[in-house]
Order: structure tokens, then sequence, then C-alpha cells
């Protein structure tokens, strides 16, 4: 038997369960003989979970390779790996590629193992398919990502042992494989739970509104809005709702109470020697900044024109951006941020999402924190809404649904600094409602604003086909000469073709 490591082989449940989950650990295991109660569905459907929380997925590689492919967040490094993703120069053997690629499959091999194993468990389907929907849900999300990044992919949907089966696995073409996307998301929406004890728990809204996004992407744009209208009418059921305040969604002690969040991804304060842990906050955070021990490492930066040109009475940007800190005891505003004196430091506003109240459990440059990161929420909902109501022409639905998240933007707060200098912004301020007609033009506008550096900017660019828009010279970042119409997919990673002659790359690389 070949020795090298075969990535769709690895069921791996992981070393412990996801956050809010039932924790224990389990190890590798094999799918016979193992499954004889619901607590074993739960344990293999944890461990799918927590790989999504790897550094090799969101906890770094994934999440930063989504914000430098987007027209927002430029590089401050010279990492092969980061400056290919930033510059549309991403080879099959890139380095980010090749750790979130398999940590991906890890993740659906695990709630394949779930799915399959909980066919041995001998109770009533009202007891154990509810518990067999997370994981249906789990595979969902992965295959989600994997197919906007890839487009068709393999698509395996039960454990496999056989490395024979595995070195002839051929792609699957994206169509089908958002059929399957689907069907998994209807089996979680008909046996998922309405409420949950954490929004890292799966449930009916999360399955929902899933559904209204894949729609979306597919530009099945009445699915869209049939999904994302159940779970808006049905939002006090579902105890969903903007939160009054928009920091509350990046302060790890408030986070947990906010009614915002649908499906979330929580690091529950651990450092695993699996590395699951986050490391978005040092990635994004401002060299020799006083907070979090030691401040971060300049990785992951905004250009001046993404502060410059966002409106400075919308609460969000306060929230979003760092404008001044301390370092090295003195307070600064961005004009001074490279007093750091290292190479990569950046005199523009940083991004502050992740690294203003990581507490409390921050060490150093704030890597295993508590936060939660938001991985649909309930102002995306209202947005999904708003565009399907545009390619719909229901405009009176349209400018209903994104002015709700406008009217929370221009609602104000207090959003303290590193410095400790409270930001105040006028509640009678922007921005304004939209009047008249609602475009696809505002909605995008909107989005880009509102889950500013959350990983969501990259996929709106490649599902609209805007990269030729975005990535001239007039934008953010300037002109992206290296973009081409072949980016919009990522590449396939050079060692699984090596391992499978089957598979095919994607064009243009």
């Amino acid at each position: 038997m070949k020795t090298y490591k075969l990535l769709l082989l690895l069921i791996g449940f992981s070393i412990m369960g996801c956050s809010d989950l039932e924790e224990e650990p389990v190890g590798l295991l094999a799918v016979d003989g193992f499954f004889e109660t619901t607590t074993n569905i739960q344990t293999a459907v944890d461990g799918s979970l927590t790989h999504a929380i790897n550094e090799k997925f969101w906890g770094r590689k994934l999440s930063i390779a989504l914000m430098l492919r987007s027209d927002m967040v430029s590089l401050a490094s010279n990492e092969t790996r980061r400056v290919e993703m930033n510059e549309f120069t991403t080879l099959g053997s890139n380095g980010m590629i090749s750790e979130f690629w398999p940590r991906t499959y890890q993740g659906i091999a695990a709630a394949n193992g779930a799915i399959a194993g909980a066919e041995d468990v001998d109770v009533a389907d009202e007891i154990k398919n509810p518990i067999t929907a997370q994981a249906y849900f789990a595979r969902a999300f992965y295959y989600f990502h994997l197919v906007r990044l890839f487009g068709d992919v393999p698509y395996i949907d039960e454990p496999i042992i056989d490395v024979d089966a595995m070195t002839s696995i051929s792609r699957t073409p994206a169509a089908e494989v958002y059929e399957k996307i689907i069907a998994d998301l209807e089996y979680a929406k008909t046996w998922l739970p309405t409420t949950v004890t954490s929004r890292a728990i799966p449930s009916k809204a999360a399955a929902s509104s899933y559904l209204a996004l894949v729609y979306l992407t597919m530009e099945e744009w009445q699915n869209a809005s049939d999904e994302a209208k159940e779970v808006i009418n049905n939002a006090g059921t579902y105890g969903l709702a903007l939160d009054e305040d928009f920091q509350n969604l990046f302060n790890a002690e408030e986070i947990d109470a906010s009614p915002e969040p649908i499906f979330s991804l929580d690091y529950n304060n651990f450092e695993a020697d699996d590395n699951a842990y986050d490391q978005i906050a040092p990635m994004t955070g401002i060299r020799g900044d006083d907070r979090n021990l030691g401040g971060g490492w300049s990785v992951a930066v905004p250009t001046l024109e993404v502060y410059t040109t966002w409106n400075q009475d919308d609460y969000r940007r306060a929230v979003s951006m760092d404008d001044e800190v301390s370092i090295g005891g003195t307070v600064v505003d961005y004009t001074q941020f490279d007093i750091s004196g290292h190479e990569f430091a950046k005199n523009n506003p940083y991004i502050a999402k992740y690294t203003r109240f990581p507490e409390p459990f921050a060490r150093a440059n704030a890597r295993a924190t508590s936060h939660n990161y938001s991985m649909i929420r309930y102002a995306e909902v209202l947005l999904i809404a708003a565009e399907a109501a545009v390619e719909l022409g229901d405009n009176a639905s349209a400018l209903n649904y994104i002015n709700q998240v406008r009217a929370r933007a221009r609602k104000g707060g207090v959003t303290g600094t590193g410095a400790g200098v409270e930001v105040v912004v006028d509640p009678s301020a922007e921005p304004a409602d939209i009047t008249g007609t609602v475009t696809i033009d505002d909605v995008l506008e909107e989005r880009r604003l509102e889950f500013a550096f959350e990983g969501i900017r990259w996929y709106d660019i490649a599902r609209r086909k805007i990269g030729a828009q975005v990535f001239n010279a007039s934008g953010l970042e300037g002109e992206k000469p290296f973009f081409t119409v072949d980016d919009y997919l990522l590449p396939l990673p050079e060692d699984e073709l090596e391992r499978n002659p089957n598979l095919t790359q994607n064009p243009g690389y």
C-alpha cells in the first residue's frame, strides 16, 4: 500500500468537539463498531465541525486567502503563497490551498462517518435524525466553500477505505454538487431544532439561511427570496434580530448574547496540538500595538482608500477599522503606525474587528481567542432578501430589507480603540435610508461595508463576475494586472493531481 497520505481517506473525527458542543477525545475512529448511541453520532458531528476552526481552515489559511482575494485587503508580507493570492498569480503548488483543501475534506469525511454510522444506531428517527442532521449541515457547509472556490470538485458522500478507489475518483460537475448541497440542507432544515443553546450548533434557521445563500449564488432568485423570507418571517421564533450595537458582533465578551449570529464557529478558548485555534487577529493586527501582548503581525492590511472612501459617519467604519492606537506607550494615528520599526508596518488604518475585543482568552498577539466567527448572520439574510427582491422587480421589499441594515449602521454607539479613546457616531448621521429604486450595485456595496473583512466579499465578486470592475486602476487596491476571468476559480492542489490522474486542473493554471 502506498505510504503517502491521501486526504480523502482521512476520517479524522479530531481530538475534540467543536466549542459549546460535546467535547470528548476520540482520536481516529473506525466507523464499524463505534456507533452504538446518539452520543457517538454527536461526537462524530462535533469532530467534523472542529475541522472548520483549524488554523488550516478558518483559523488562518482560508479566511486570509478570502481577504487577500477581495478588493479590500492588501498584503504586507513577502510570503510567496500570500503574494500569489493577493496578486492573482496563484499556482497549484500554493501553500494555502494545499492546506485548506485537505482540511475541508477531513471535515466532510467526519460528517460522512456520522451519517453512515447513524444507520447503526437503533433509536427512533425523532431522536436520532436531529443529531444526524447536523452532519448533513456540516457536509453542505464544507462543499459550499469548495464548489465556490474550485468549481467541479470530487464529491464524496460516504466513508471510503479503499485506496485504489481514491486514486480513481474524478471531479463532480459543479451543478451536481450544488444539487447535493441543497439536498443536504433540505434534510437539515427538516430535522434541525428551531432553537439551539449555542449558535455554533446548526439550527433550522441556519439551514434555511444557507439555502437562501446557495440559491442566491446559483441565481435562483425566487428560491433565494423564499428561503430568506422564511427566516425573516420567523425571526421571533428563531430568536433572531439585528444586534442593536454593531460592535457587539466583534466583541468576544458580548457575542454569545447577540441575537444576530445564525451559525458561528466558536473557538471556545482552546489551543490544541491540532492547530484548532484562531490566528485572524494577529494576521490582521498592527505591529507594535500595546494591545494583545505584542500586537499583530501586519499581514492582511486594508489600503488607505478602503478607509478614505468609507463614509466617516457610518458607525461600521469605526468598528471595522483602527485609525488610532497606542504603540510602545505612545498614542498615534494611522499616519504613524510604522513607528514600530518593522518592515511590514503600514501607515494606514488596520482591521479592528478581530483585535479590539478578543478577551477573555487572548494569548500573545490575540492568538487562540474567545471570538466567535459568524459564518452567516441575520444582516446577511436581510441583504440576500434585498438582492433577490431587486432581481424579481420587488423594489418595495428591497427598500425595506436594505434600509433595515442601514438603520442599524447609523444608530451609532461607543467603541473603544486600543488607546482608550471613545469613538461616538452621531445616531442621526449617515447612512441615510435609500430612496427610489434599489440597484444590484446598492446591495453589493451594502454587503461590502456590512461584511468588510469577514471573508464574504470575494465570494460576491466571484458570483457576480465583477473582477474587471473592482480590480482596475480606479479600484480600492488599484489595478491588479494579473487578474483574468480564470481567477474566479482557484487551481486544484498540484499534489492532488499527482496522486490522482483522473483529476483535471481548472482553466488558466
